[in-house]
């Protein structure tokens, strides 16, 4: 199964968490500028690659909402006055990499905005029905219309516009929008003409709950070939929906082994899928961690951070925001406390520095814990360094059983959130709170 895997990661994506920027809510004022001050902030917190959302003008034509949806691109070789100038861009992305932060600029390849001028220049890019009509590529994504990449001119101009923002900007590589929808050719066409100019790390929004073309489930779930040449991650879309029916009360706790298991059968360990609580889209249309997760929201979190696959945090969940962001009109998060912070300050440097919560590394060992009903756990190990999660998701506390695992029960833990020095040999060390959590690595 490996031997098509061929994508080498960056080095520095290894221990890497991912942290989404919507730039228009993120500050009262909507810009770069305002946003590039929290960088600081978010390198301390151990954030390494930062995925700006769409930075183009926006379409006017079919326009939602006051502002309009930034996947809407009217022209891929501007920025958005909205957000500031290409000068701004480029100092945001300079001072990102002052501080050891990468920069991702979310692509839309697949449609553009009805008022982008490539549709009068070039009127051959475009799909249209049988009546001659430019048609959306989803039904209800009235604002924008289909790219036909039949056409190896559109082909052309969108692989020299990928490699321009990574000239011009210096940035680290993409976020690409529903990138199954685009053959997966041109994404393997675009991944070596970008390591031409630099090293990239490529995000496809992608999973097996897309499938098209005529595919059935079987044979779309065979299908990983975005993962082959052109990208080093997809979306964890899969777990993301379980962990939603686990809160509501439609899956189990152990359906989460089902997944796991499912993700090695499809995928080499060298394989990234990202795990989240939430995103833009999660937020604005599914409703906030809160609304779905309820008392779950922190221990999945603990989750989502610490299984194998690299972690994403979306804009304001430090801050606890919990409120559903206007998407297509302003709507500035609060920043005036930080009461997750810490939290997430905690699991973020335990990922980025401990040996066996590496992204994508064969050598970690994953040990699933046996555990009553109620709680999840498991160990993950590389050279004798180990990092132990259980998670309870019942209003009791519980307790972790004795057990033979990758860790002696008189090897010496610390608590990664109290700071306190353990053994599992203690009762202390396997009691969980009430939808709560344990996160104890070994003392080396």
């Amino acid at each position: 199964m490996s031997d098509q895997f061929t994508v080498r990661h960056p080095e520095w994506a290894a221990n890497a968490t991912i942290y989404e920027v919507n730039v228009r809510n993120y500050t009262p004022e909507g810009t770069f500028r305002a946003f590039e001050a929290h960088l600081p902030r978010l390198a301390k917190m151990g954030v390494v690659i930062v995925w700006l959302m769409p930075v183009h003008p926006i379409g006017t034509v079919g326009r939602k909402g006051s502002l309009g949806s930034p996947y809407a691109v009217q022209d891929y070789f501007a920025v958005n006055e909205e957000f500031g100038t290409l000068d701004d861009l480029r100092h945001l992305v300079q001072t990102a990499h002052e501080l050891g932060l990468k920069v991702l600029l979310d692509w839309v390849a697949n449609h553009t905005s009805r008022d982008n001028a490539l549709i009068t220049q070039h009127p051959a890019w475009y799909q249209y029905d049988a009546q001659g009509q430019l048609v959306p590529p989803v039904a209800d994504w009235t604002d924008v219309v289909a790219l036909d990449y039949t056409n190896p001119e559109l082909r052309a101009y969108m692989l020299e516009a990928l490699r321009y923002w990574v000239r011009e900007a210096d940035i680290d590589g993409y976020r690409c929008d529903v990138a199954g929808l685009v053959p997966t050719d041109f994404w393997d066409e675009a991944r070596p003409a970008l390591e031409a100019i630099k090293p990239v790390f490529m995000l496809a929004e992608w999973d097996e709950l897309y499938p098209s073309g005529g595919l059935t489930w079987e044979e779309f779930n065979a299908d990983t070939h975005l993962l082959e040449k052109a990208f080093d991650m997809s979306f964890g879309l899969r777990l993301h929906y379980l962990l939603d029916r686990i809160a509501e009360g439609q899956a189990a706790l152990a359906d989460i082994d089902t997944y796991l298991a499912a993700e090695r059968a499809k995928y080499p360990p060298s394989v990234y899928l990202m795990h989240f609580t939430s995103n833009h889209d999660v937020n604005s249309w599914d409703g906030t961690e809160t609304e779905r997760l309820g008392p779950l929201t922190q221990p999945f979190a603990v989750l989502t951070a610490l299984l194998p696959g690299m972690p994403m945090l979306y804009s304001g969940q430090e801050a606890g925001l919990n409120r559903r962001l206007a998407f297509f009109d302003r709507d500035p998060i609060d920043w005036a406390a930080l009461p997750l912070q810490d939290f997430y300050t905690k699991l973020l440097q335990l990922k980025k520095r401990h040996p066996a919560l590496r992204n994508g590394d064969a050598a970690s060992n994953f040990q699933r814990l046996t555990t009553p009903d109620g709680l999840y756990g498991f160990v993950r190990e590389k050279n004798g360094s180990a990092v132990i999660v259980v998670i309870n998701a019942t209003a009791e506390p519980l307790e972790l059983p004795g057990q033979k695992m990758l860790v002696s029960p008189q090897k010496g833990l610390f608590d990664v959130f109290s700071g306190e020095a353990l053994t599992l040999a203690q009762a202390k060390a396997r009691q969980v709170p009430a939808h709560g959590w344990r996160v104890l690595r070994t003392r080396d």
